[in-house]
């Protein structure tokens, strides 16, 4: 039996709590929350969950199973597996950005799995960005595995960082600006003007969802209900304007040593990034301060006396990218170096498959397919690592993910897409 068979596939807006399809919403974020084996949500939650994901513009996509279904299993009217995507901007580099489809809430009900579910949305959706001009495609992956397939390539890490806040925290210097305590109900609108300017200036920066901005006003805990233990403090420059803020929450008094955990840190400059950690460094009675989203190429570490204060609990991949249009995406963007390059790109779901001629004047690209011999051979998801300078393609020759046919290729590409900064990704979704 055949998917068309056996199941009925629907992808529909998703609806706010007064919205027309508010039920069939429900149930289908009811799933999402099931396949990541979260506690189901409560009603206040839920309802929170959905004029958050409304006011996205986010689409749904549900797998709802055709005929009678099992007694004792969920209902027909909630889906099997689930999709979701939303459009945000992407920062590329010094200052540019295309607008990126953003995929997220994947789910395969077990039962339903090996059916080719993920495949056939994963491609169509892929397939209708590309038709609505969209040249790239990301994500945040839950599984390491899943996603190469599809022609998405690792292009931002982070760590996870503790950082000793004790005697041995000092700052080399004192950094510019200023630092005080906020009200987190009062930080909404200011977060979202300081994150716009993050956004216009971090190469790998994605827009924001509205759930962070609500988070960060204590509207939004991990759980979905209101964080009352949210703290915040917010930087302003010497000029008395905000340009940062960190949000943060005591760990209890039963956790040893007493630790504060940062819930988000957004810094427009290194002044702020590194003025917000002083502040959290001068925190009475508290020995440790932990970070889940600290940038892989972290400017705290230089900062301090002993740099050792700063302790990697983890690390590991952040942004995946997926070319949706090679001519669209690698004209978008600046490069370090000018120069030509020829790359011949495999792409399974012949999406960007083909063989292109980069020529770079002054920064920017002309890009052309053409019929000349390649200088690189490399696959979609290797394309979509090295594009925004996060990745080395020397690093990538060497792994095999890249195929050097023209001898120091490799290192020209490495000159071409340097990116002007470090590329991190604050934004999972």
């Amino acid at each position: 039996m055949g998917i068309e068979d056996a199941y009925e596939i629907r992808t529909f807006p998703a609806s706010g709590p007064s919205g027309p399809r508010r039920d069939e919403s429900a149930a289908w974020l009811h799933a999402v929350v099931s396949g990541f084996y979260e506690k189901p949500l409560t009603d206040a939650a839920l309802e929170r969950a959905l004029a958050s994901n409304a006011a996205d513009g986010r689409l749904y996509t549900g797998v709802y199973p055709r005929g009678p279904v099992p007694a004792g299993a969920p209902g027909p009217d909630v889906p099997v597996a689930t999709f979701g995507t939303l459009r945000k901007q992407l920062n590329v580099g010094s200052g540019r950005s295309v607008e990126a489809q953003l995929v997220t809430a994947v789910t395969v009900r077990a039962s339903h799995r090996r059916q080719g579910l993920l495949r056939r949305m994963m491609v169509e959706d892929l397939r209708r960005g590309r038709e609505d001009g969209v040249a790239v495609a990301a994500l945040t992956a839950s599984e390491g595995t899943i996603y190469r397939r599809f022609g998405f390539g690792v292009a931002t890490s982070e760590r996870e960082v503790t950082v000793d806040v004790g005697e041995r925290f000092r700052l080399l210097h004192r950094p510019a600006g200023s630092v005080e305590a906020a009200v987190p109900a009062e930080l909404g609108p200011i977060a979202r003007d300081v994150f716009a300017r993050v956004q216009s200036t971090t190469a790998g920066s994605i827009d924001r969802q509205e759930r962070y901005y609500r988070a960060a006003a204590g509207e939004l805990g991990e759980d979905g209900a209101e964080d009352t233990a949210l703290r915040a403090a917010l930087h302003y420059d010497d000029d008395g304007t905000p340009d940062g803020y960190v949000t943060y929450a005591f760990k209890g008094w039963g956790h040893e040593p007493e630790t504060m955990e940062v819930r988000d840190l957004v810094a427009a400059t290194p002044d702020t990034y590194l003025g917000l950690w002083g502040f959290l460094g001068s925190l009475d009675l508290v020995k440790e301060v932990r970070w889940g989203n600290a940038p892989a190429e972290d400017p705290l570490v230089w900062a301090l006396e002993d740099p050792r204060c700063v302790r990697t609990r983890a690390e590991g991949d952040m942004l995946w990218l997926r070319i949706l249009d090679v001519e669209a995406a690698l004209r978008a963007r600046r490069y370090g170096a000018d120069g030509g390059l020829v790359l011949e790109i495999q792409d399974s779901l012949e999406l960007a498959a083909d063989r292109w001629r980069i020529d770079v004047s002054e920064g920017d690209a002309v890009v052309t397919p053409t019929g000349e011999e390649a200088d690189l051979v490399l696959d979609a998801s290797a394309l979509a690592s090295m594009y925004l300078g996060g990745v080395s393609p020397v690093l990538l020759a060497r792994s095999g993910r890249v195929r050097e046919i023209v001898p120091g290729a490799a290192e020209r590409a490495l000159r071409m897409f340097a990116s002007a900064g470090p590329v991190h990704c604050l934004t999972h979704f």
